[in-house]
């Protein structure tokens, strides 16, 4: 059934995920900072909305994809926010916020009638992009069942994972840091290899059928690495909040997250270093300027040859 849908907030995860509504034929009504982002969604046919309030004058359920804390909290609850719209009654979150946002942004909006549906997406750009992200949901049951077609529209897995908001976001927080520690690990097992004079693109097949495979090796390196494109799509800003999110939510319930610690550091030297809007793959970079090496593929180190 086509609806009227909201979207605030249409940056590199955003964009395709909206895109996917429109391709299945729903009226989206778009609304982000960036006028070019809006642009670029109302040339394939979404509709402009000039603050988060009048998107959710016009849609019932609206969907809330921003980078920061502190922009969710203004486009939900600040002058002209959703709260004020007088059609809304879900609110989609599918930004990682961490719980303890999450379990508050809920709360408050339940006070106004609003039901919040906590929904994280994974995946990355790319998997937004051909409607393979991975979804994981929480909240009242009765807004899930409401919502799926629609997350299905964009995502090949639908996960619901318990009935309050914040539920969702333990387990994208989670998701994440195995991510960033795979990613890490990936990047120091590489560095070494090229540095001892293996080829990386013999390394990604070797290390993908054994144990060592994981999703640095399956994906980011040889997409967007040993090209030299790093295009993954998330920042190291987003991968530093996430991370910090996780181990906040860790000292809060009293788990060790050793690891986890050393990961956050890895990171925010790369943030240090000016790197904070940069793609998560350029973390390689650090360690290649350590070492005196180049983490290039075959085809990569041609183009560099001319």
């Amino acid at each position: 059934m086509q609806q009227t849908l909201g979207f605030i907030g249409v940056g590199s995860m955003g964009a395709p995920v909206a895109r996917n509504l429109l391709r299945r034929g729903h009226r989206v009504l778009v609304h982000d900072l960036s006028q070019s982002a809006v642009e670029t969604l109302t040339g394939d046919g979404a509709e402009r909305a000039d603050t988060p309030r009048a998107v959710a004058s016009a849609a019932s359920i609206v969907f809330v994809c921003l980078p920061s804390l502190e922009a969710i909290e203004e486009v939900v609850f600040g002058h002209g926010g959703i709260v004020h719209g007088s059609e809304i009654d879900i609110c989609v979150n599918l930004s990682t916020a961490g719980p303890a946002f999450v379990e508050d942004l809920g709360r408050r909006l339940a006070a106004e009638g609003i039901t919040t549906l906590d929904c994280p997406i994974t995946g990355g750009a790319s998997a937004a992009r051909d409607a393979a992200l991975s979804i994981t949901v929480s909240g009242p049951r009765a807004g899930y069942e409401r919502v799926k077609p629609l997350l299905d529209c964009t995502a090949s897995h639908v996960f619901y994972v318990g009935t309050e908001p914040g539920q969702a976001q333990v387990m994208k927080l989670l998701n994440n840091m195995l991510s960033f520690a795979a990613l890490v690990a990936s990047c120091e097992a590489f560095v070494l290899g090229v540095k001892a004079g293996l080829d990386p693109d013999a390394m990604v097949k070797v290390i993908n059928t054994g144990t060592g495979r994981n999703s640095a090796t399956t994906d980011k390196l040889p997409n967007n690495i040993l090209p030299r494109t790093f295009d993954y799509g998330a920042k190291l800003a987003i991968s530093h909040k996430d991370i910090s999110l996780c181990l906040e939510q860790a000292e809060k319930l009293g788990v060790p997250m050793w690891l986890g610690n050393v990961v956050k550091q890895i990171i925010a030297f790369a943030v240090a270093q000016g790197g904070d809007q940069q793609d998560v793959t350029t973390l390689i970079k650090h360690y290649e300027k350590c070492c005196g090496v180049e983490v290039a593929g075959a085809a990569a180190r041609r183009g560099s040859r001319g």
